[in-house]
């Protein structure tokens, strides 16, 4: 869906054409006629469509988008809705979109790069861990469930998608239990089927667990389960999506593509500045609104002039764990999709 907004002109009570001054209608003219004059090139704007899957970490893309920073750098945005990564990626490998807004699976970009190595660059990741909460096991509000460790034999779901179904199974793996087995399941569903006894505990992202729990349907298992799990260490950030344009368009309008991205860092500041209050722009991209926008906790961010050698050996963890699961048959390259500005 296209979220650029245009508004017209506030117009005076009567609308009369005499309230128009003729110093007034001659400086229009004028103004008029000079933009007529200026070359089309200053005029050129450059419609650039960004996929999105509707989850609480493309925060800084609808900041971005809402707050006007693209249209302030000449960029015509159109963000894209899809029911999950996989289909964004689909997307911008077949050309329907020039890139990806974070919350975008990071790992299904590297799938998709591995493909076509060099065909998708990141320039924004976004993290979580014991701080910035983003991934939780729920289960049903009345569940007598008390660990992770106690999902063993008992029916587990999560959201589409192999990078989900992938995690959602490491993180069982990583708490002991042995060859766990997962319910894959729209996002949309993983609520009714908790409420509806259908299944026992589900590994989600925000803000699946606050609308479960404002919506008395489920509660919090545990909490930063990739982190504690996968990694072993709560406070280990997990660079699990991203923010991406393809090659091909930075190739071909290498100007916008560096408009695009300095918006897009607006948005991130303007999220770090804002933290929660900036929740509001997860209205209309995301399926919560009211009083549980405040209540979604905030991801992490890092663009890729932020990116420390740390932070890119923490991205390659993730794709080993894809190439050790037999995932992919072929190891997945963290660095070789690092945007160069």
């Amino acid at each position: 869906m296209s979220t650029e907004k245009t508004r017209a002109p506030a117009l005076s009570a009567s609308g009369a054409a005499s309230s128009v001054t003729r110093r007034s209608v001659l400086v229009g003219s004028v103004a008029a006629a000079t933009a007529l004059a200026m070359p089309a090139i200053a005029q050129a704007r450059t419609k650039v469509k960004l996929g999105y899957w509707p989850i609480s970490g493309g925060l800084a893309f609808f900041s971005a988008v809402e707050e006007g920073y693209f249209a302030e750098a000449g960029i015509d945005i159109e963000a894209v809705k899809f029911a999950g990564p996989n289909q964004v990626v689909e997307a911008i490998i077949a050309g329907r979109v020039e890139g990806s807004a974070n919350g975008t699976s990071s790992p299904t970009l590297a799938l998709a790069d591995a493909q076509a190595p060099g065909s998708i660059k990141l320039f924004c990741l976004n993290f979580a861990n014991a701080t910035y909460v983003i991934d939780h096991i729920i289960v049903p509000k009345d569940s007598t469930l008390t660990s992770v460790k106690e999902i063993a034999g008992k029916r587990y779901a999560c959201g589409p998608g192999i990078n989900n179904v992938t995690l959602a199974k490491a993180v069982l793996e990583g708490a002991g239990i042995a060859a766990p087995k997962v319910i894959e399941l729209p996002v949309p569903q993983l609520l009714p089927a908790l409420a509806a006894g259908q299944v026992d505990a589900a590994y989600v992202l925000e803000p699946t667990a606050v609308v479960g729990r404002k919506q008395n349907i489920s509660k919090i298992l545990e909490t930063a389960v990739v982190s504690r799990y996968v990694f072993g260490n709560p406070q280990a950030p997990w660079f699990g999506g991203a923010a991406s344009l393809s090659a091909d368009f930075i190739a071909r309008n290498p100007a916008a593509a560096k408009a695009v991205i300095g918006a897009y860092a607006k948005g991130v500041a303007y999220v770090r500045d804002k933290k929660t209050e900036a929740n509001k722009y997860l209205k209309g991209y995301t399926a919560i609104e009211g009083d549980l926008i405040s209540e979604v906790p905030v991801s992490g961010y890092r663009m890729y002039s932020e990116m420390t050698p740390d932070d890119w050996a923490m991205t390659q963890k993730l794709f080993d764990l894809f190439f050790a699961k037999k995932v992919v048959m072929q190891e997945l390259n963290a660095a070789r999709m690092a945007y160069q500005g």
